[in-house]
């Protein structure tokens, strides 16, 4: 009876035991998600500088219109203002070139599509295919595709490439492009032809209809940027009449600066929300 007991006892633990390890587990710790600035620098293609440089380039960029104004005008109060405009300027580029390189880009994605499809019909693998855009595709994607091929070629984990290749690109058009090929590798089938086709059919009426878009709101944008630089420069002429200036270094010219700045700023982010089309998430990242 005991001994019995003994083992009744010891096949309840070990069935405890196998039950709390088949529970829930904490899920693998993941890579960290880039931030905001970072996504948007990978956007701009400007790999090689991080958020904390692009801080540093406006801050020192900051200071340095601060102090040049001031030397100008022996005002605080605008050379403070003009100082936040150079602070502001490389975040501006930044986006301008991750809208640029998106635009551009949006024009070429229907090629690589072609070559991924045409390469397909002639039997090669997914991994082969994408290797071969490093010669054969459009030239401003050839880096990245360069990089997939010799991470493939190192390390063969077609899984991970295909990973550095997403962060590479960048793009919202080259996370489905990626996760369509990921899934036809892992699932398998025969629609894969058929999806890259339509899928290139897509992109090209997407291209086509975006610029025909922005060709006709680009007047929104530019009347945007006017009508905020205008009273600024018109404050800069004034530097040369000192007595001028010196009226903003009062309590009342303060107010009237950061006013203004304020409006400037809420008039100029209404007027793009307005002219700006609806941009692609990168949901799959």
């Amino acid at each position: 009876m005991t001994e019995s007991g003994a083992l009744i006892g010891f096949l309840l633990g070990l069935g405890l035991l196998l039950i709390w390890r088949s529970g829930t587990r904490a899920p693998a710790p993941s890579a960290k998600r880039p931030g905001r600035q970072q996504q948007l620098l990978a956007a701009a293609g400007l790999t090689g500088i991080n958020s904390a440089q692009l801080l540093a380039l406006q801050i020192g960029l900051g200071l340095l219109v601060t102090v040049v104004v001031l030397l100008t005008t022996s005002t605080v109060t605008v050379s403070l203002a003009f100082g936040l405009f150079g602070f502001v300027i490389p975040h501006v580029q930044v986006r301008r070139l991750a809208d640029k390189r998106r635009a551009d880009l949006r024009e070429v994605w229907p090629e690589v599509v072609d070559n991924l499809s045409s390469a397909v019909r002639a039997g090669m693998s997914l991994p082969e295919a994408l290797s071969a855009l490093s010669t054969r595709g459009p030239e401003v994607l050839r880096p990245p595709f360069a990089r997939f091929a010799a991470d493939y070629r190192s390390s063969g984990r077609f899984g991970a490439g295909l990973d550095r290749l997403k962060a590479d690109l960048a793009d919202p058009v080259g996370d489905r492009i990626v996760e369509t090929l990921r899934v036809a590798r892992e699932v398998g089938g025969t629609d894969l032809g058929r999806v890259l086709r339509t899928l290139a059919t897509f992109l090209r009426e997407d291209a086509r209809a975006r610029a025909e878009l922005e060709t006709r709101q680009g007047w929104v944008v530019s009347a945007a940027r006017l009508a905020v630089a205008a009273p600024w420069v018109v404050l800069l002429l004034l530097a040369t009449q000192s007595t001028t200036l010196s009226a903003y270094d009062t309590p009342m010219g303060t107010v009237i600066l950061v006013g203004g700045g304020a409006v400037c700023l809420a008039a100029y982010r209404l007027m793009l929300r307005i002219g700006r089309l609806p941009q692609d998430v990168r949901v799959l990242q």
